[in-house]
């Protein structure tokens, strides 16, 4: 069995025929497992920096002696900016 087995499906894609802004988002996850990072990039550019923006939103869980809302923030604002500029991009150049 493959990674792409256990992926769940966009419902955006299947309702509306078109993709999302997060569309690609497990894809590239599972290329970056495999170690194919420039894939991944072209698959779903926001992944770079989805990891470290899942990170800090764990950490801010579990370790509440330290405050990671001063990273958090930007790294949400950088990851929804890219997320979007792409989506719009796969939009019109597809």
């Amino acid at each position: 069995m493959k990674l792409e087995d256990f992926m769940i499906p966009c419902m955006s894609k299947q309702l509306f025929g078109l993709d999302c802004p997060g569309c690609g988002m497990q894809r590239s996850a599972a290329m970056l497992f495999r170690g194919e990072f420039a894939d991944a990039f072209h698959m779903f550019p926001a992944i770079y920096t989805t990891i470290p923006l899942f990170l800090f939103i764990g950490l801010h869980f579990v370790d509440k002696s330290r405050n990671y809302t001063k990273l958090i923030i930007p790294f949400a604002i950088i990851n929804a900016s890219i997320m979007i500029i792409a989506y719009f991009y796969k939009l019109t150049n597809y």
